[in-house]
């Protein structure tokens, strides 16, 4: 069964937004290994300097380092989007063949270390809207479940 952590940087505080991932948490029970891990993020001043920012990027890379599992997968700016069933592809066929765990990461409201993301297997980009990170999480979630839905022809992707 294939492991799956999504790994964020930040707490998650929207009640609503907490409710949503436990429900696709305990959804995506049958079909994987599933792991919601919050990483807390660095605390910066309200105008921090692009040092500061860099400084506080490279230590949340260190914590997340410390809980990737297999694949790499962050979502970023700079990723490549993918429709359902491409996404399904990649999360039901290329990734089983290459491991048998996969972490995805969404990085702190400044994003991920650059340092980090280059050691990618692949850069997930979900819009070229910005979202809010509680939200992007429950978004990820959904389609990771829509992914093994689509894999086992399911009703539920139309």
């Amino acid at each position: 069964m294939l492991i799956i952590d999504l790994i964020t940087v930040g707490k998650q505080k929207e009640p609503h937004l907490v409710q949503a991932q436990e429900l696709y948490a305990k959804r995506l029970t049958p079909f994987c290994k599933f792991q919601f891990i919050q990483l807390p993020a660095v605390r910066l001043s309200d105008n921090p300097s692009q040092k500061e920012i860099q400084k506080a990027l490279a230590q949340e890379a260190e914590l997340v380092r410390k809980n990737l599992k297999g694949l790499f997968i962050p979502l970023c700016i700079e990723g490549k989007q993918l429709d359902s069933q491409k996404f399904s592809q990649l999360l039901t066929r290329k990734i089983p063949m290459q491991d048998s765990a996969v972490s995805f990461v969404i990085g702190s409201s400044f994003g991920l270390d650059q340092n980090l993301k280059n050691s990618a297997f692949f850069k997930l980009s979900m819009s070229e809207m910005t979202f809010p990170h509680a939200l992007a999480s429950v978004m990820l979630m959904e389609q990771i479940y829509r992914a093994f839905q689509i894999d086992k022809n399911t009703g539920y992707h139309k």
